[in-house]
């Protein structure tokens, strides 16, 4: 019996069970890969309000199909990550920053983890098709180029990797968009290049931090094959090309367009710089630093300036 009369062996168990929901929390968030699946809800979120704005249409008219729109396109992405788990998890064994999936320790059954991932893939697409098809197909277009084109066709074969991984992650903003309305116009097709030209220098700074560990896995990474100046010059090309796609959104005013260009000009700044540096991996870091917050505030703001408030 301890002191405050709790017996000790009730204090032991409820430690354990407290230890278990954290352990368990930890294998769920690593099995979704949390950080990336949520950075991804906000382009889908983003691109539903902006082609609600340009169609003067109500919030809460579409209430409905946000939820669908919303749930389902985190499903499928979801599901998606998952598989990828799955199908890595001889890469994931060998790279540090990846041993402690659960596909690695054994906490989650490899079985499990397959028909988690097709399970939430399946009910995610039934979702999307109770809004618009031209979601559903951005979304299986977004599916299939991450779990086979990338995950299981060019990653571990081709630097080509990054662009295909890209597309993936660039159709985001369309899946919002078309739940409501065609995906011809300007502001969506903008932002699926913005996306996707934004993750080529993201995805190279992350291969530049984990260089070493992307060799030992044996994944054809930029910096792995062709070095890091090549890959230096390559990002500063691709945030280049991000000069001037803000001003095709003048739409959204003057203000986005002024933002988003000295966002723009400061991580071009960053990345010339490293031509000079003596540190590429610090460099790579603050690289790397820059892009989340760039791509974070850059849609944020697109919804900021098209409040009604703001109107």
């Amino acid at each position: 019996m301890s002191q405050n009369g709790i017996p000790s062996a009730l204090k032991g168990k409820s430690a354990a069970i407290s230890n278990n929901r954290s352990g368990l929390m930890a294998d769920i968030k690593a099995l979704f890969k949390g950080p990336v699946l949520i950075a991804n809800v906000l382009p889908v979120f983003t691109g539903f309000w902006l082609a609600l704005y340009f169609t003067s249409a109500s919030f809460s008219d579409y209430l409905n199909v946000f939820l669908l729109t919303i749930i389902g396109s985190t499903l499928v992405m979801g599901g998606a990550l998952v598989i990828n788990n799955w199908y890595d998890v001889d890469i994931d064994t060998v790279m540090d920053r990846t041993k402690h999936r659960p596909t690695v320790t054994g906490h989650i059954p490899l079985k499990v983890v397959l028909t988690i991932g097709i399970v939430l893939t399946v009910l995610g697409f039934i979702l999307l098709s109770f809004t618009r098809w031209e979601a559903v197909i951005y979304a299986f277009v977004g599916w299939f180029t991450y779990v086979i084109l990338y995950t299981m066709w060019s990653k571990r074969r081709y630097t080509l990797n990054t662009v295909i991984g890209a597309v993936s992650g660039a159709v985001t903003p369309l899946i919002g968009w078309t739940a409501i309305e065609p995906g011809t116009h300007i502001v969506p097709i903008m932002l699926f290049l913005i996306i996707f030209v934004f993750q080529m220098p993201h995805t190279f700074a992350i291969a530049m931090k984990k260089c070493e560990e992307y060799r030992a896995a044996k994944v054809a990474m930029l910096p792995v094959v062709h070095g890091f100046e090549m890959t230096k010059r390559q990002m500063v090309v691709y945030i280049a090309c991000l000069l001037p796609l803000p001003f095709y959104l003048g739409s959204l005013g003057l203000t986005f367009v002024v933002i988003a260009t000295v966002m723009n000009l400061g991580w071009l700044i960053v990345s010339i710089s490293g031509f000079f540096t003596k540190d590429d991996l610090k460099w790579a870091q603050i690289n790397f630093l820059y892009s989340v917050n760039y791509i974070t505030i850059l849609f944020l703001m697109m919804i900021v300036v098209t409040l009604p408030i703001f109107k």
